[in-house]
């Protein structure tokens, strides 16, 4: 499966972090299709789902691109957390963004993330 190269703009605390780091870090950018669309960058990177790598030129981040749907369309046919199926797309080179920004908050020692395709 080819990789398709994401252009990755990280802030100055997360720079300092990813040169702290022995590890790699794992990003899972997410797309959920359902009766509405949401975006999120998750800090993870689950091997038993689909997804669809992505690389950069930060050596430190091992990037990969989920597209997922709802097992249900309302969400308030659920209590919890909507489940999540991994959602197969013919031309994820159509889906995959283009662009993802990295921060790393000192105070609360956590990531934060976004992306887009333009």
């Amino acid at each position: 499966m080819p990789t398709e190269t994401i252009k990755v703009d990280v802030s100055k605390p997360g720079l300092k972090k990813l040169s702290l780091m022995n590890v790699r870090l794992d990003i899972q950018i997410e797309l959920l299709f359902s009766c509405l669309l949401r975006k999120r960058v998750l800090f993870h990177n689950s091997a038993d789902v689909v997804s669809y790598p992505m690389t950069s030129d930060i050596e430190k981040l091992n990037i990969h691109f989920r597209p997922v749907m709802t097992k249900v369309c309302m969400m308030s046919d659920t209590d919890e957390a909507p489940d999540l199926e991994d959602f197969p797309i013919h031309k994820a080179e159509a889906f995959k963004p283009r662009w993802l920004k990295l921060d790393y908050d000192e105070k609360n020692d956590r990531w934060t993330g976004e992306y887009g395709w333009l």
